[in-house]
């Protein structure tokens, strides 16, 4: 697997494969978690997280999405120079950065605790997860280069070997440190993050040495002023994309680091103890959260993939192109969205009993299915304005929408509880997926074949049907609820399946009428 540029379809297969086994793995994490920590546990890893997201926001600077976008623009170009110039920018402003950032985020640990922590004794968890910022900082550079380059395969294998690393050292370390309390088995969970992302940076770095190997070295400009007139040139570029990016991302980040506390204060308004808060915020975060985000791994492989072929598209001016691989990205996201929400909204209660043995968390998880559905869309929508080189806008998408939420999850919150947290998000999922969308619309025009739609429709109403009656011949057989949930969820999708081979909706649809323009 040299440096192959690889097609749009096949780079998104690649990560989609890898995405799903890196979320099958991560899942294990979190089980395994579970059962060692308990709900308790996972509430404080949850809580020991807030501030990490604003500090990789502060190193990455938005950088791997500009990188991704500039590397690839380079590559029709044939630039090689320019490409070996992106990196030397992005990876001495990364590096510079996190190192400062890790040695505030170390010293100031006593303090950003008192202020920040809604729970004291993930104290040791957020220490252990300190050293993380560089890793990731470094490894987001790389992955940044190998998606402009189109070649998905280094990306992927990170990915998976970050994740083995990790479970093979909670496996050892957590199981070691509870009987020393629960807050040094959340920070050993942590420490097993950082050493997993190490991994992967590593094997990052030697494909990256790999594919460069017996080429000639970029000749560097010799004089000291033109280079410096190039990087400065190179620097801006990159933080014109990045810059914006920084900016959502930050206020995401800051939003993130004040959600417990915004979650677990509401709940007491509301007139839950705080112990019970810390309960139900882990509930909902730890075990509904995830779960929902977990089949959206196609939809973040397709946008990852998205970004560099829409802006390839873009730099040709090539706006069929940009609308055959938007097609592509809303075909995709409703057929393999719609089957995860049914099953995610119908089986809600035994698919909680099963993983988390939490049934109470089900009710939580069948509130924001329905709503969780747009999601599939939202990141495809963000990922084609991104290639449209429109970072400003997504920002303040992202703004609007975090401000929409933080006032949704209070008002709701301390009006109906932790129920109306759960609405909260997943209005604000609704809002920002509708302002994506008009943003592309307005933007390029958006087209879409509503035949699909139709098509998936009918697919949906036959995989509910033989569901239930599965799920209803299973539970005269009584073998128990594993086996039931597994026949029912099979049934489910072969029925699904099965529809969708027979309406042809699976069929590409390559002639495209004028987009509709908004």
């Amino acid at each position: 697997m040299g440096m192959n540029k690889q097609s749009f379809i096949r780079g998104t297969f690649v990560l989609t494969v890898s995405s799903f086994i890196t979320r099958m793995l991560g899942f294990v994490n979190g089980i395994l978690l579970a059962r060692f920590l308990g709900a308790e546990g996972v509430g404080l890893l949850m809580i020991a997280h807030p501030l990490l997201p604003l500090f990789i926001t502060m190193t990455e600077l938005g950088l791997p999405v500009a990188i991704s976008k500039l590397v690839s623009e380079a590559e029709v170009r044939k630039d090689e120079a320019r490409i070996k110039r992106i990196l030397a920018v992005s990876l001495s402003v990364t590096g510079t950065l996190s190192v400062v950032l890790t040695l505030v985020a170390l010293f100031g640990s006593k303090w950003i605790a008192s202020v920040f922590l809604a729970d004291q004794r993930a104290y040791y968890a957020m220490v252990a997860l300190t050293p993380i910022i560089p890793i990731i900082a470094m490894s987001a550079v790389l992955k940044g280069y190998f998606r402009g380059k189109q070649n998905m395969n280094p990306l992927a294998i990170s990915d998976i070997v970050e994740n083995v690393a990790q479970i093979i050292v909670i496996l050892g370390v957590v199981n070691l440190l509870l009987p020393y309390g629960i807050a040094y088995a959340a920070a050993g969970a942590m420490a097993a993050a950082v050493i997993g992302e190490a991994f992967g940076l590593l094997y990052l770095f030697s494909m990256f040495k790999w594919s460069n190997r017996g080429k000639p070295k970029a000749a560097a400009p010799s004089m000291n002023g033109q280079f410096s007139i190039k990087g400065d040139r190179t620097l801006f570029e990159l933080l014109r994309i990045g810059l914006p990016m920084t900016g959502s991302g930050f206020i995401h980040s800051i939003y993130r680091a004040f959600l417990p506390l915004l979650i677990t204060k509401s709940l007491v308004m509301y007139g839950v103890g705080t112990e019970l808060a810390t309960k139900q915020f882990g509930l909902l975060m730890g075990y509904a959260i995830p779960l929902l985000f977990l089949p959206s791994f196609f939809t973040h492989s397709l946008s990852t993939a998205l970004i560099p072929a829409i802006s390839e598209a873009s730099v040709d001016n090539d706006t069929r192109l940009m609308h055959t691989r938007m097609d592509l990205a809303m075909r995709t996201a409703l057929i393999a969205g719609l089957p995860c929400t049914i099953m995610l909204f119908m089986w809600a209660e035994p698919l909680m009993t099963v993983i988390y043995h939490a049934p109470e968390a089900g009710v939580l998880l069948k509130l924001i299915a329905p709503l969780f559905f747009l999601y599939y869309f939202e990141a495809p929508l963000q990922a084609i304005l991104l290639g449209l080189g429109k970072a400003s806008t997504v920002m303040w998408n992202h703004v609007l929408t975090n401000i929409f939420e933080v006032i949704g999850i209070f008002v709701l919150g301390s009006t109906f509880g932790i129920e109306g947290v759960a609405w909260g998000f997943g209005l604000g999922i609704v809002l920002l997926t509708l302002l994506n969308f008009l943003s592309v619309a307005g933007t390029i025009g958006f087209y879409f074949d509503f035949r699909i739609v139709f098509k998936t429709g009918v697919g949906a109403v036959i995989m509910i049907v033989c569901g239930l009656a599965a799920h209803h011949f299973m539970e005269r057989m009584q073998l128990g609820t594993i086996a039931e949930l597994f026949v029912t969820l099979l049934v489910s999708l072969a029925a699904y399946a099965a529809t969708l081979q027979l309406t042809r909706a699976l069929r590409g649809n390559p002639k495209l009428p004028p987009p509709i323009v908004s």
